[in-house]
């Protein structure tokens, strides 16, 4: 069992790959966690490419991220492909709440960093301006991802809410 979950920010990836890891007994790997360094600075793209590989290396685990400079990686070894297509509304509600939780609470992140209210609100680095302006462009992506002839020997599941994903989450992990 080797799953990708992808998706817009804020469409709970990592929420679904989590519950799919803890209920197979299979690690989780957080593509975020193996790309930012302290300072919110990328890693050097030879270190991600590594770090993604040595994460991978095991026979069964489930990953969630949407990096494209590592999805040849990624995509070598997976055999399902879970895209959570949540609608927009849905999906910006839920990276705002999650982005004031995570400022409020100085939650830490990856590498110890932390979402201040500046970067969150007031930036161009903010995962919510992200959102709003990848949500489209993510979605014309993934679908043609899914329909790709290359993808034709995946298992691919395409959820379009968050019943669906609890409906295939139950089926699933029964």
């Amino acid at each position: 069992m080797r799953i990708h979950v992808i998706g817009t920010s804020g469409s709970g990836k990592t929420t679904v790959a989590r519950r799919i890891a803890a209920a197979r007994g299979i690690p989780h790997v957080e593509l975020d966690a193996l790309h930012w360094e302290p300072g919110w600075q990328e890693a050097p793209l030879d270190v991600f490419r590594s770090r993604v590989a040595e994460a991978l290396a095991p026979d069964a685990w489930v990953v969630d991220g949407n990096y494209s400079k590592v999805r040849d990686v990624v995509h070598e070894r997976i055999d399902t492909l879970v895209w959570l297509d949540l609608p927009f509304a849905l999906v910006m509600l839920r990276v705002v709440i999650r982005t004031l939780r995570r400022v409020l609470g100085r939650l830490p992140l990856w590498a110890g960093n932390r979402e201040s209210f500046r970067q969150s609100f007031l930036s161009r680095d903010s995962v919510i301006l992200w959102a709003l302006q990848t949500y489209a462009r993510n979605r014309h992506r993934y679908a043609r991802l899914l329909a790709s002839p290359a993808y034709a020997h995946l298992r691919r599941i395409r959820l379009r809410g968050p019943a669906e994903v609890e409906d295939w989450l139950r089926r699933e992990l029964r």
